[in-house]
């Protein structure tokens, strides 16, 4: 089955380019040209103070389709839920995931409005599989699963690898980000997996934490880089693949060199559920 029409996006995109956003933001940083002044101050400004930021950015994404490779491939699993989908770019989920199996089904999440003007570009899927997108927030965890969307698009007697990528260091803690992540997790199917990355400020030097937290102060939404420990809390005691938390860059990587965990400042990790 391909693009399902009902499924496409529709209506007035209401853009404020005044304000920047997580995922212009890193679209920038991805050398990406959908982004506003106001997403390049902001990248700018953290650029300035911690100049590995496109490295970061690089890497995580690379995390990403190296776990996508990993699930379709070895695991076997053909349905994706990507919650803070970002900008599209080559090789988002879909891509990857139909690259090894044509029928798997991908359902896109974002609240952007840039990201819903682009979602077409995230819905060429193969004609044996299916691709989806809706326009809605994390921290509404109950309108993502009940969305017409996600339950139509999704078999939800079969496993599906929740992909949560660099975006819970966009919630804060008062948003109860462990309770976003263990209600979408307790909804998903047997079988299913937890895919998530996540920022921090473990290996970076005092001066550089401190010259990030000042840059922090003056953007919207704060960031919210957490430790190993706070990270490790997102996945409980469900059962991690090897080789557990570690920087993105660490996460089974390729041959070649690879950046060192400060250039990366992030954690990646996969779990089974169930």
């Amino acid at each position: 089955m391909g693009v399902d029409e009902k499924n496409e996006p529709a209506g007035v995109i209401d853009l404020d380019p005044t304000r920047p956003h997580p995922a212009r933001r890193y679209n920038y940083w991805l050398g990406g040209k959908d982004n506003f002044q106001a997403d390049r101050d902001a990248g700018d400004a953290i650029a300035g103070v911690f100049p590995h930021i496109r490295t970061a950015a690089r890497e995580n994404r690379a995390f990403m389709q190296r776990a996508v490779r990993h699930l379709a491939g070895e695991a076997g699993v053909r349905q994706f839920l990507d919650i803070g989908t970002g900008l599209p770019t080559a090789e988002n989920v879909h891509d990857v995931a139909q690259g090894i199996a044509r029928d798997s089904r991908v359902v896109y999440v974002d609240n952007d409005p840039l990201v819903l003007s682009h979602a077409r570009a995230l819905l060429t899927s193969s004609a044996e599989g299916a691709t989806a997108y809706i326009d809605a927030d994390l921290r509404d965890p109950e309108r993502i699963l009940a969305d017409p969307a996600v339950r139509g698009t999704l078999d939800w007697s079969e496993p599906i690898a929740l992909m949560l990528i660099a975006i819970l260091h966009f919630v804060e803690d008062h948003e109860d980000p462990a309770g976003i992540v263990n209600r979408l997790v307790g909804a998903l199917p047997p079988g299913s997996y937890l895919v998530l990355s996540h920022a921090t400020f473990d290996p970076l030097d005092p001066a550089t934490i401190a010259a990030m937290n000042a840059v922090n102060e003056g953007i919207k939404p704060r960031f919210c880089p957490r430790t190993y420990a706070e990270v490790s809390g997102f996945f409980g005691d469900r059962t991690l693949l090897e080789p557990g938390i570690v920087s993105v860059s660490d996460w089974r990587p390729g041959p070649g060199p690879r950046p060192a965990p400060a250039e990366a400042t992030g954690y990646g990790a996969i779990a089974r559920i169930g």
